[in-house]
């Protein structure tokens, strides 16, 4: 390690930036290094005057860390080990057993991490994903994993505050009761809900029926929001108020979901900027400090080797890519933008189709459906029109996909750019496609005629609207997984079979798939969406969720090692986990609206349902803060006002303002620091050490 001499330091420009605590901080390291190195004699000589040298403060820290950390040879570390204990044994009794309890917990604290990374979900199967077909797949098995956990934890969280507490409230369990309460000012037939549950003989499909679209003996249990119709509830003494914890559960997973996902996002971008900022220095740590030299196994050994070379892989082909973009000629560049021009206006034709043809199955299957009920006439046809939006919508994401993935190749993008583009266009298609679903049916949930004045909302066709949206969301989910096992099984494998043993030119022409990282994201991000949405309405829904992705991982799993083929141009994991969820953070926000158009406007249903004593379910919280004392009545309601919303929102700015200007100063000093660590490597009068 070369430092500066003392003359050019102090010879070295000095602005406000080198005022800073960060160089500061670094300067004073530095030369606290460079007097000890060139002061300091070889051996303990030298250990010894360095910690003389050393103030007391930091000296006691610097003696807390291991011979190990710090950068000297075998003697001295073992030279420096005998004086630390040596230090010990002088100290006094308290110092000895503060400094040997501190390093058992640390102890401790490290078996406790190594035991429960052998505890992790799909350690193994993700990195031998991640040695053998790249670092990109691997990301979205592990992003794949983190929905398995997500959903899971959301289903405590929902099974615990609603549907444990619903259960035992109704069977009475530890001297438990329950009570409803009739609405105020309400017509009396708007009070009336009667399940279409099965009774009498019942066949086999039907129960397989009912199974698949929600309906029958799915409509009475506790999977749907029609089953929570209870008011207030009583264990022993203790009041529990239910239709308040069923609307603070629904904003804890929300928040839940949130949080954890800006979290990941957050450490993503870490990857992505650390990438990007100095490909060199990427390419240096690859192949100087990419080993892992406590690999003992063989197996690991040549994972790791593998993901090593796919890495470089990756780095050539980005390099190429940009060679390649940088020597287009005027010509090319016209081409190419006027065909990427043409294409976009194809994706928007594409796209208003399919929002279209969803919109008018919705309206179709809700006239028809709901008009044979009354009249009890279930036909198979009826049928089949009950599941008409599921349909559509399943088919236009699936050939929306397929037209956007075949034209994307024309556009001449990178690869990692290829998935974000392509991600984009299909995120619009498969969620905008929810968002429509939504639109109609709260259109004629909410509608404005006379014969929803009564009861607030559209009574004959949706008495227990709620139930009706978590069906939707149910059947979405269902055949979500259902289309994705029959695509695995009725048309990877057959493709498969039919490139190893048939040697037509047509179907070798077609040669085996490879593994679309962004057609399969879509896939778990769609559904992770309809989850979401559909959790207020069905509360069991993440249940069903983690079970789905648990399957779909080894589903996915057996596809990628047995039908697909290795990716023709490597992808970097750097550039895809950011992005991942960042489509996922998309999801989630525009699941905050219906699920907030359908909890603070749609009336509430009066005939199901924790909120029917409610105007609306947002109307519990005003109801709630009426019982507070009067004072923080006041202080609640001046947070709400605008006389403080205005103000915090200015001094949100200005922070958010002066934390960019301090990033962007930070940002000149390392420019700074490396410009100087440039003139050490070529300049000879900084490389000179100073005696």
């Amino acid at each position: 390690e070369v430092f500066l001499p003392e003359e050019a330091r102090a010879a070295a420009p000095v602005d406000f930036l080198q005022e800073l605590p960060s160089y500061q901080s670094a300067l004073r390291r530095r030369a606290g290094g460079t007097q000890e190195r060139r002061a300091a004699p070889p051996g303990s000589v030298r250990l010894r005057a360095a910690e003389a040298r050393r103030p007391e403060e930091e000296r006691g820290e610097l003696d807390a860390l291991p011979a190990r950390a710090y950068p000297l040879s075998i003697a001295e570390k073992r030279r420096l080990r005998d004086c630390q204990q040596a230090v010990i044994k002088s100290s006094s009794g308290r110092k000895q057993w503060k400094r040997i309890s501190s390093k058992s917990l640390k102890k401790v604290l490290n078996k406790v991490k190594e035991l429960s990374s052998y505890l992790e979900l799909w350690r193994r199967d993700i990195h031998s994903i991640g040695g053998n077909y790249g670092t990109g797949i691997q990301s979205y098995f592990s992003f794949l994993r983190f929905l398995v956990l997500l959903n899971f934890i959301i289903f405590i969280l929902m099974f615990s505050f609603v549907t444990l507490p619903s259960i035992i409230f109704k069977y009475e369990v530890f001297n438990s009761s329950f009570d409803k309460i009739s609405p105020r000012n309400i017509e009396p037939n708007c009070t009336v809900y009667k399940p279409s549950g099965n009774k009498g003989l019942v066949y086999f499909y039907t129960y397989l029926k009912d199974l698949l679209s929600g309906t029958g003996f799915l409509e009475v249990t506790s999977l749907f929001y029609g089953y929570y119709t209870i008011d207030v509830a009583w264990l022993n003494i203790q009041a529990y108020n239910f239709p308040l914890a069923y609307l603070l559960s629904t904003f804890a997973y929300l928040a839940l979901s949130f949080l954890w996902i800006i979290k990941r996002s957050a450490e993503g971008l870490k990857q992505n900027l650390v990438h990007d900022e100095d490909q060199f220095q990427s390419y240096c740590n690859k192949v100087f400090a990419g080993w892992d030299f406590c690999i003992t196994d063989v197996n690991a050994a040549q994972l790791k080797h593998r993901s090593l070379q796919y890495e470089l892989q990756t780095d050539l082909e980005e390099e190429r890519l940009k060679q390649k973009i940088a020597d287009r000629t005027i010509k090319e560049k016209l081409r190419i933008y006027s065909l990427r021009v043409f294409i976009n206006i194809i994706v928007i034709a594409v796209l208003s189709g399919c929002f279209y043809s969803i919109y008018r199955a919705t309206v179709f299957s809700q006239e028809n459906s709901n008009v044979s009920i009354r009249h009890n006439m279930m036909t198979d046809s009826i049928r089949v029109v009950q599941y008409l939006p599921s349909i559509v919508i399943t088919l236009a994401n699936y050939v929306a996909l397929q037209i956007f993935s075949f034209m994307i190749t024309f556009e001449d993008y990178s690869p990692a750019f290829e998935i974000k583009v392509t991600i984009i266009r299909c995120v619009f298609v498969r969620l905008a496609n929810i968002a429509v679903l939504l639109f109609s049916l709260l259109s004629k949930i909410n509608c404005a005629t006379d014969k929803c004045k009564a009861c607030g909302y559209n009574y004959e066709l949706y008495p227990c609207w709620e139930s009706e949206v978590g069906r939707e969301m149910y059947k979405l989910m269902i055949f979500d997984f259902i289309i994705i096992l029959a695509v695995t099984l009725f048309v990877d494998f057959p493709r498969k079979l039919l490139v190893t043993h048939c040697a037509c030119k047509p179907v070798q022409w077609c040669g085996l798939q490879e593994f679309g990282i962004s057609d399969h994201v879509l896939e778990i991000v769609y559904g992770q969406t309809i989850c979401w949405i559909g959790t207020f309405f069905s509360p069991l829904l993440p249940a069903i969720a983690t079970i789905k992705y648990f399957v779909v991982f080894y589903i996915k799993k057996i596809s990628l090692i047995h039908t697909c083929k290795p990716a023709a141009r490597p992808i970097r994991a750097s550039s895809s986990n950011f992005f991942f969820f960042v489509v996922l953070l998309i999801g989630l926000i525009l699941a905050f609206i219906p699920l907030g158009i359908s909890i603070a406007h749609i009336p509430s249903s009066k005939a199901c349902g924790p909120f029917t004593s409610f105007n609306t379910s947002w109307a519990v919280v005003p109801d709630i803060i009426l019982e507070f004392p009067k004072v923080l009545q006041n202080v609640l309601h001046g947070i709400a006002s605008e006389a403080f919303a205005v103000p915090f929102f200015v001094v949100l700015c200005l922070l958010m303002f002066y934390f960019i200007a301090l990033a962007g100063a930070h940002k000149r000093v390392v420019e700074q620091l490396r410009e100087q660590l440039v003139m050490v490597r070529f300049d000879p009068l900084f490389c000179t050490p100073k005696v």
